[in-house]
């Protein structure tokens, strides 16, 4: 049986190369629809940002910041060639005027002295590098800078003859301090079709997680009239095929059912014609042998005809799991054999009640004809409930344990011989499990003996 587990088993093979990164990648992705679609989306538009971030606005914020440093550095040039004009003792009260109202800058001249060791350059800033660069092309005195002691003041530092000019500005008028704002509205915007695209995905995937949906009840046996193809026009198709195939089937299995019916209410006529022409023969002890054989054939029939019916029509229901260990334990008891059983986790389940029972009692049986003990482990997990039975019996070989399941397959010591001694018990084992959405399988016990271990969805 080919399941979404062992293919993605498969996928593990290790490959050499790119293919075995290509691989580790993948296994590490989301494999929802839903996730990968979202992701197919928001990493094209992240990339597309960085680049346009790291090239666009990086040249854009350069070029702004050069221009408006170069500009304030002129200005700074321009009042030293002033300062430079006066003499030594002269009022600077008019200069200092003009460069607060028309330059929008505050400056005041020091006495000599040396200027301030220089300060450590933080690890990003575009304005201290350019700043610098610009001072020192236009200026070419000695200068000092400060960039980061007050976020919205720059303070600059020149070294004149006999002097110090000492000149405090805004620092929007040199740098571009604006920029920002572009890039809360990229982010903003990258946002608002984010979202926009999580509302039409949902819209998309909805109908395929229904049709998804639809599938796994049929399988399980449940029915899904509530179904109805929506979405793209593939998905309507996929639905619509899912829909013919669904009845195709349901319509074979009616006839089958139908035709087994038939079958089954004409070979019950006879056989009850047989028992009572036995009936009315007497007590006679030649007939003895013959009224065994009637009793068999018609044990075998009612084993036929439940495995060839699968029990696929009957609706999910609740079961508690200690009940039916609890009635296993009494009828172990009963035959002189033992019985334990634990349970973790929830004690009800969802499952098709007469063919689950119809399981457990299979499985439980076949383990009392031919161990002592049998242990019961059930472990009822959020997606999974996973039931192990362990026996000291003789076990099964390990190249037969596929071969049991087999409708009508035999081994010497017939382990999968249900009571009616037909080779069936294995096999509507499996098909319930499988009917459920799971599986069976065998394989050693920690007592010595078998161990089967079925595994169908919570």
């Amino acid at each position: 049986m080919v399941t979404f587990d062992s293919l993605r088993r498969e996928d593990r093979s290790p490959a050499p190369g790119w293919r075995w990164f290509v691989r580790w990648l993948r296994r590490r992705l989301p494999t929802g629809l839903y996730t990968r679609s979202l992701l197919i989306i928001i990493i094209p538009m992240v990339l597309l940002q960085s680049v346009v971030a790291a090239v666009f606005m990086e040249r854009h914020w350069q070029m702004v910041t050069e221009r408006l440093s170069l500009a304030v550095t002129r200005d700074i040039a321009a009042i030293i060639e002033i300062i430079d004009t006066f003499p030594q003792d002269a009022d600077y009260s008019d200069i200092t005027r003009i460069a607060r109202d028309q330059l929008n800058l505050q400056i005041s001249i020091e006495p000599d002295g040396d200027l301030p060791p220089p300060r450590e350059k933080p690890f990003f800033s575009i304005l201290d590098g350019i700043l610098s660069d610009e001072i020192t092309d236009e200026i070419r005195r000695p200068f000092w800078i400060d960039t980061v002691g007050n976020s919205n003041l720059i303070e600059i530092r020149i070294k004149l003859d006999n002097r110090i000019l000492r000149v405090i500005t805004k620092r929007s008028q040199a740098y571009a301090s604006n920029t920002h704002i572009f890039i809360l509205w990229m982010v903003g915007a990258s946002l608002v079709l984010i979202a926009i695209s999580i509302l039409f995905l949902r819209g998309q995937i909805r109908p395929i997680l229904n049709l998804a949906r639809a599938a796994e009840n049929f399988g399980k046996g449940q029915k899904a009239d509530s179904f109805y193809p929506r979405g793209a026009d593939e998905v309507r198709r996929a639905g619509l095929a899912f829909i013919l195939m669904r009845e195709r089937i349901e319509r074979q299995m009616e006839q089958r059912t139908a035709m087994l019916s038939g079958v089954s209410h004409d070979l019950r006529t006879i056989l009850t014609r047989f028992k009572l022409q036995l009936a009315l023969a007497g007590d006679n002890p030649d007939l003895a042998g013959l009224n065994e054989d009637v009793n068999d054939m018609q044990t075998m029939l009612e084993a036929y005809m439940a495995f060839a019916k699968g029990e696929v029509e009957e609706d999910v229901g609740e079961l508690k799991l200690s009940e039916i260990f609890e009635k296993l334990e009494i009828d172990f008891e009963l035959h002189g054999k033992e019985l334990t059983y634990s349970i973790e986790g929830e004690d009800h389940i969802s499952v098709r009640p007469n063919a689950f029972l119809r399981l457990v009692t299979n499985l439980a049986s076949n383990a009392r004809r031919y161990a002592d003990t049998l242990h019961i482990e059930a472990k009822h997990g959020a997606k999974w409930l996973t039931i192990v039975f362990d026996d000291n019996g003789p076990g099964i070989p390990e190249k037969y344990r596929e071969d049991v399941f087999k409708p009508f397959f035999r081994l010497d010591s017939a382990r999968n011989l249900d009571a009616s001694g037909t080779g069936l018990g294995l096999a509507i084992v499996r098909d319930i499990a499988r009917s459920h959405g799971g599986n069976i399988t065998l394989g050693d016990s920690p007592f010595g003996g078998l161990r089967a271990t079925v595994r169908i969805p919570a």
